[in-house]
Order: structure tokens, then sequence, then C-alpha cells
């Protein structure tokens, strides 16, 4: 009975880590914003959040981060990238929160399918966006764009997604915060 009272207060506490630690990591890239947008980086918290936290969570921390970090720092431009950005990051959080709590089993394999799915769905939100701002504002916004900033651009972000999230994640799992479940082969 006391381990549920404390739960919700946990993942309040991870949550705000999380998005603090999506508001500092940023300044890693050397706000640079051509290595900002390859390496994704408040991208990693938000899909940490989903994952550890819930999907409630995860869409909360996804959706305020770029919206803080914007008006804390300037960075990302509210206007269109922030607001696409904003709902991006729900979209990761909610995503993956929601098909690992779902998975049978929660292992490595589970994971890799919940972030691949909020990755893409994440960036397909993010295209839609851009088109819809975009036009509002009188630019357009081409397939070929598209393609660019969701996929050929961010591929040293994804690449590190796949191998740090895990990392940490099997981590939490060795010191107890985070419980796998399943086949022992599928536990990493």
């Amino acid at each position: 009975m006391q381990e549920k009272k404390k739960n919700p207060v946990l993942r309040l506490t991870l949550a705000a880590m999380f998005l603090a630690v999506g508001l500092v990591l940023p300044f890693f890239t050397g706000q640079i914003p051509q290595i900002g947008k390859m390496l994704l980086p408040m991208h990693i918290p938000v899909l940490l959040c989903g994952l550890i936290c819930g999907w409630q969570y995860g869409l909360c921390i996804g959706f305020v981060l770029p919206f803080l970090r914007s008006f804390l720092f300037g960075m990302p431009v509210l206007f269109p990238t922030g607001i696409a950005m904003a709902f991006e990051l729900a979209t990761y959080g909610v995503t993956v929160g929601l098909a690992y709590a779902h998975s049978r089993w929660k292992c490595v394999i589970a994971l890799y399918r919940s972030m691949l799915l909020a990755m893409l769905l994440g960036r397909i939100v993010w295209g839609f966006l851009q088109v819809l701002l975009l036009g509002i504002g009188g630019n357009g916004f081409t397939w070929q764009m598209f393609m660019a900033g969701a996929f050929f651009n961010a591929v040293p972000g994804i690449i590190l997604q796949l191998i740090l999230i895990p990392a940490v994640m099997i981590a939490l799992n060795r010191t107890g915060l985070v419980q796998f479940s399943g086949h022992k082969d599928t536990l990493g």
C-alpha cells in the first residue's frame, strides 16, 4: 500500500528530472542548430520519460519541453519549429509509453519496437505540422524537405537513440528502477 503512494511522487520527480535534462542537453550540441538537428538531444529525455514514467508523463514533458526551451533560451525558434516539435515530442512520449506498456513482455525487443513506432509516428506528426504551419506562413514544405528533416539529416540522432536508450534501460533494469520481464534471451 505504501509503495503505491510513492509511485506517483516518484514518477512526477522523474518527469521533472527528464524535463530538466531536456532543457540542458541541447547545450551539449554547442547551440549549433545543424548539430542539434542531427543529434536530436531533446528526444532522448522524452522517450525515456514515456518509457519509465508512462505515456501521460511522456506526453506532457514532450509537449512542454520545446515551448519552455524556446521561451527560456530562444531555441528552438517558436514558429514553426517549436510548435511542430512540441507535437512531435508529445507523440514520441505518448506512443513509446503506450506501446511499451501494452507489450506482452517488457524486454529489449519490445523496447525497440516501441521506440521505432514512436519515432515513425512522431516524424509523421512533425511533417504534417510543418506542411500546415509553413502553408499558413506562405512557405511550401516539400516531400524532399520532409524526408531530409525527418529521416536523412536525423540519422545520427536516430542511431544515438537506438543505442543510448536501450543501454540506459538495461542499466536501470539492473538497479531495479525498471523491470524487464519475458524470455531470458530478450533481456539484453
